[in-house]
């Protein structure tokens, strides 16, 4: 066996473990953009090339393979996506599963739009759309389908939190959180008026006390002029008093309530992973949104195993064959990333199963301990107002 086909026999057999394909075809050139992908550690057909195996004597006819998936309206992205998403949450367990909901502009014609599960501080995808748009804010009624789709995917029984900035800080969104069974941390804008003890306020007024590292928790107050409530609000002032935090919860609110909102900063790292970090999306010369929400797919694909290989990697205790630091110094995508690279020279196992534990982090980064200190403020002196 070629040592370049194992990671492409190894992507088949995964994504053989479903029976959706209209053409057995397309799942074979999902594959190799895969490997593609993996191999060149970059979004380009033309990198692409030099890693596939196949009768095309020139490269342009693997091109035109590519370029034609890409452009297949026959290839429905969520169908095909799902089944693997799903598998690899089998063993989630009961714990609390995290989604994170934000966007991301591209060649600043387009916005992607992405449900990711937070996963060992990154995110990996779950649902997405992309969209001719020319700005990060969408309308619920955009990303309403997301949601919906998203709730069809995750384990049954697991408590579910969304998270989400500002920009999506609409009540519409937390009544539909709601109807799907799941909580929500939202961070909301200091414009949003809340009744509080029989008056109404802006959040920026409630809050405007608050010296650098102290917060306030309000509990069953109302927001906007639907009143929409009961709900809980985190006010909190970073520690140099030069930012407000707003944080509104369908669960009573405490301290722990900005570090669970915190998690939401592992999409930015996806998103990071996707562009400067690591898979160059936007060196794509890809204009067509439908056309990029199938080149998602690609790299969805690719990190889901990544990262599913860094988890077998740290649980059989070889992170250190692949990662140079004393404790965990990489993501589990680049250690799942570096693994693959090594076996292909070494002949070392790669996994044939997707998988995403639930529960704590068995071996926590260091660098992103402290990375994470400077996303939240700290705690400092606590205004507790049940009333």
């Amino acid at each position: 066996m070629k040592i370049k086909s194992r990671l492409y026999i190894t992507i088949v057999k995964i994504l053989s473990q479903h029976k959706k394909w209209l053409d057995i075809r397309h799942m074979f050139t999902l594959a190799w953009m895969v490997v593609g992908v993996i191999r060149s550690e970059k979004i380009s057909m033309t990198a692409w090339i030099p890693y596939v195996e196949g009768k095309a004597q020139y490269a342009q006819s693997t091109q035109r393979r590519f370029n034609r998936w890409l452009k297949n309206d026959r290839i429905n992205v969520s169908e095909l996506y799902a089944p693997l998403i799903q598998g690899a949450l089998l063993d989630w367990g009961d714990h609390t599963l995290y989604l994170a909901l934000d966007t991301s502009r591209l060649f600043e014609d387009y916005c992607l739009i992405r449900i990711s599960v937070v996963f060992r501080g990154r995110a990996v995808p779950l649902v997405w759309k992309v969209i001719e748009h020319k700005s990060n804010t969408v309308a619920f009624d955009v990303y309403k389908g997301l949601l919906e789709s998203a709730s069809r995917l995750l384990p049954t029984g697991v408590k579910v939190v969304l998270l989400a900035d500002r920009g999506f800080a609409d009540t519409d969104l937390m009544k539909q959180a709601k109807e799907l069974g799941w909580h929500y941390r939202i961070r909301i804008k200091s414009n949003f008026r809340v009744f509080y003890k029989g008056q109404w306020h802006s959040v920026e007024a409630l809050a405007s006390h608050l010296q650098p590292g102290e917060f306030m928790f309000l509990n069953d107050v109302y927001l906007t002029g639907q009143e929409y409530g009961p709900v809980h609000l985190a006010l909190g002032c970073s520690p140099d008093g030069k930012e407000k935090w707003y944080v509104v919860s369908d669960e009573t609110v405490s301290y722990e309530t900005f570090k669970e909102y915190g998690l939401r900063f592992d999409i930015e790292e996806n998103f990071l992973d996707d562009k400067s970090n690591g898979f160059q999306l936007e060196d794509s010369k890809i204009r067509s949104a439908k056309e990029l929400e199938r080149l998602c797919m690609v790299l969805a694909v690719a990190t889901i195993y990544l990262v599913s290989q860094g988890v077998e990697v740290v649980r059989k205790d070889k992170r250190r064959y692949v990662d140079p630091h004393w404790f965990r110094g990489s993501s589990y995508l680049k250690i799942g990333w570096n693994w693959v690279k090594m076996s292909l020279t070494k002949g070392w196992r790669l996994i044939s199963r997707l998988c995403l534990i639930g529960g704590n982090d068995p071996e926590p980064a260091i660098a992103s301990t402290a990375s994470a200190k400077t996303r939240l403020p700290v705690l400092g002196s606590v205004y507790l107002d049940t009333s």
